[in-house]
């Protein structure tokens, strides 16, 4: 890839940021369209966030990502944030447009094409989410949008899941939300349809499971928003172990970007050399 004057930067902030598998992605998909954009990765501390969006927009950026831990704190320094990334209070996108920064969250979008991909579907549907964060809160909306018959929360801080609670109410008022606390996995699980892990546990190798195994029963969807260089999560090789439908992160990581990539660039990536990139 040479780079110019003429190059358009894209990328993405975080802490930590090695272990992103997204400039991989989005680099395979501008060689493969022949577009002149570099997607390059951002490792920013907490306390350097403002200097650094700020920064971004005075450089030129087209647009960035944003992954943990600055979905919730980069909202007060966008000029523009959308209903979407409004309801689930997280924002994983921002495009620069004539110097303004606007914010959005591709997750929810991003996690209901994946699910799509491996047959997974909501339509009457009663989901478990495991965790009350970010992506916690995107996929919620997302499945209640795609027409969840009800939908269970369950973390360890329950005034958090509270909160995701209410905002999820106000958007979708006939959604029927609960909200149980960790040790409650095996009553929150019971019956459901489908079971998302949307923690960060599994990134590493000694985490534990987010849920005990036994609460996967037959017939239940898993998916992780947790992705692994080169690897399956635990979470995954369990289910998969119990003949279960799964839906991996790194599907959920391609989809997101794709919608990303499109609203930075006007134009339709090419999905089959991201997925490739990725695999």
């Amino acid at each position: 890839m040479l780079l110019t004057g003429e190059t358009r930067l894209v990328g993405v902030i975080g802490h930590p940021i090695a272990h992103s598998l997204s400039p991989r992605m989005h680099n395979a998909s501008f060689a493969a369209t022949g577009l002149d954009y570099a997607y390059v990765p951002l490792d920013v501390h907490p306390e350097a966030l403002p200097a650094a969006v700020a920064g971004l927009g005075a450089l030129g950026f087209r647009g960035f990502n944003v992954t943990m831990p600055h979905k919730e704190a980069i909202i007060s320094l966008l000029d523009e944030v959308d209903a979407a990334a409004k309801l689930v209070g997280a924002v994983n996108t921002v495009v620069v447009d004539g110097g303004r920064l606007l914010g959005t969250n591709t997750d929810g979008p991003g996690f209901l094409e994946a699910c799509r991909e491996s047959g997974v579907v909501f339509g009457g549907a009663g989901v478990l989410v495991v965790g009350a964060g970010g992506a916690a809160a995107a996929i919620s909306a997302a499945v209640l949008g795609a027409g969840a018959r009800h939908l269970r929360l369950l973390n360890r801080s329950a005034w958090r899941a509270e909160g995701l609670r209410r905002r999820l109410e106000q958007a979708y008022p006939r959604a029927e939300v609960s909200v149980h606390r960790a040790g409650e996995a095996r009553v929150a699980s019971r019956g459901v349809d489908v079971v998302v892990n949307a923690t960060y546990l599994g990134m590493k190798d000694a985490d534990p499971p987010p849920l005990p195994q036994d609460c996967l029963g037959e017939g239940m969807s898993v998916c992780d928003a947790v992705y692994r260089r080169g690897k399956e999560t635990e979470f995954v090789r369990l289910a998969k172990e119990r003949g279960l439908a799964t839906v991996s992160g790194e599907r959920m990581l391609l989809y997101q970007g794709v919608h990303a990539q499109r609203l930075w660039t006007g134009r339709d990536p090419d999905v089959l050399a991201m997925s490739r990139a990725l695999a």
